[in-house]
């Protein structure tokens, strides 16, 4: 639930998902800053202070009010047996009234990738957004040619929508993603986790 008393913490099998800390700069900082040429293809370009400790305050600010808001969930994917950050999803645009929808993100550190990680806090945070926050649909998007994640996200139960024509800026250049859905009443994916 949101409030600003209650910090979400969504536990699976093998992580916890919080929202980030002002102590985990230096993890979060390594890691992307490790994953770079892994991440940047399939992003929004950095700017150019991305890496900064400013700029990670700002983002540990905008997660805690956007949750006490209700307008966004953004998590870190921690790993249970060390704390070691491996990636962040992200709830966002939640959208209440006739719509009950968000829009999902995410991304994981390259030494983490292809281990089920991301597959099982995608499941996780679906559970929490159709049981918890009783949404009625997420949506995702990627690149066309970004077959891991288009494999990641059929896994995990969403289904293909079509494609949005210049949906996101992407390394600098407006680029077409293609469009998944999950909806609470039609799943294929098991998302009893959490």
């Amino acid at each position: 639930m949101f409030g600003p008393f209650r910090k979400p913490r969504i536990e699976t099998e093998r992580m916890v998902l919080r929202l980030p800390q002002h102590s985990d700069y230096r993890a979060w900082v390594n890691l992307r800053d490790g994953s770079a040429a892994f991440l940047r293809p399939w992003e929004p370009e950095w700017a150019p202070d991305h890496l900064s400790r400013k700029s990670f305050t700002n983002r540990v600010y905008w997660s805690s009010r956007s949750y006490g808001q209700g307008t966004a969930l953004a998590l870190f994917l921690t790993r249970k047996t060390d704390g070691a950050i491996l990636g962040a999803i992200t709830m966002d645009n939640i959208r209440r009234g006739p719509a009950q929808s968000a829009t999902l993100g995410y991304w994981v550190g390259q030494s983490h990738a292809r281990q089920g990680y991301m597959r099982e806090a995608i499941l996780a945070v679906g559970h929490h957004a159709f049981r918890r926050l009783d949404l009625s649909r997420l949506e995702a998007a990627c690149l066309e040619e970004n077959l891991a994640s288009r494999g990641l996200l059929e896994r995990s139960g969403f289904k293909y929508e079509g494609v949005a024509q210049s949906y996101l800026q992407i390394a600098g250049r407006w680029r077409n993603h293609v469009l998944y859905a999950m909806l609470r009443s039609d799943r294929r994916g098991r998302a009893d986790t959490g």
